[in-house]
């Protein structure tokens, strides 16, 4: 079955010229949301995969209706694949029931793949260049020294109650519970 799946932003905005073109595709089936592409929580998107079954097509009029980005776009449409269904965009002549449409859909993948090894590879190479300047990536640490052996104290010492500790130096209670103990 060819299933449509149309979204627009905003509630101003129409979804007639999506459903009729997925209509004309033979969609016997039509999803749709007024809600930004770039929530990932979508009803209707979330209500059509459940229901895919094998053999089932999800069409949409362009490919960004599905996901604002490359990104989502290849996690969605892995997911209509593993339910055993195709994907098809209309604007981009992308078909993933055809063996050229898998070919340029790959094509997608792999780019997006690449960039996010070298967005990875750049952020390596800055994090090292920041350590060669003497700086030291990563989140500051809750407590000074000082307060760390405050802390062991008033938890070791006097066996006060790290629900009582964390509220005091205003940290979680994980934080006060990883403070080590004095051996």
């Amino acid at each position: 079955m060819i299933i449509g799946y149309a979204r627009v932003s905003t509630d101003d905005q129409s979804l007639d010229a999506q459903t009729d073109a997925l209509t004309a595709a033979g969609a016997g089936k039509l999803f749709a949301d007024k809600i930004s592409g770039s929530k990932r929580e979508r009803p209707e998107l979330d209500r059509m995969l459940e229901q895919l079954r094998d053999g089932d097509v999800v069409t949409v009029t362009k490919y960004d209706r599905l996901a604002r980005s490359l990104k989502d776009l290849l996690e969605i449409v892995e997911t209509i694949r593993e339910r055993g269904a195709g994907f098809r965009s209309l604007a981009e002549d992308i078909d993933t029931t055809t063996p050229a449409g898998r070919l340029v859909f790959h094509v997608f993948a792999s780019i997006a793949q690449f960039e996010r090894e070298r967005i990875s590879e750049r952020t390596r190479e800055g994090l090292e260049a920041a350590r060669k300047r003497g700086r030291i990536g990563g989140r500051p640490p809750a407590l000074t020294v000082a307060q760390i052996a405050e802390v062991r104290r008033m938890r070791d010492s006097e066996q006060r109650a790290v629900s009582e500790i964390a509220r005091l130096f205003k940290v979680s209670e994980r934080t006060v519970r990883r403070v080590p103990t004095v051996p």
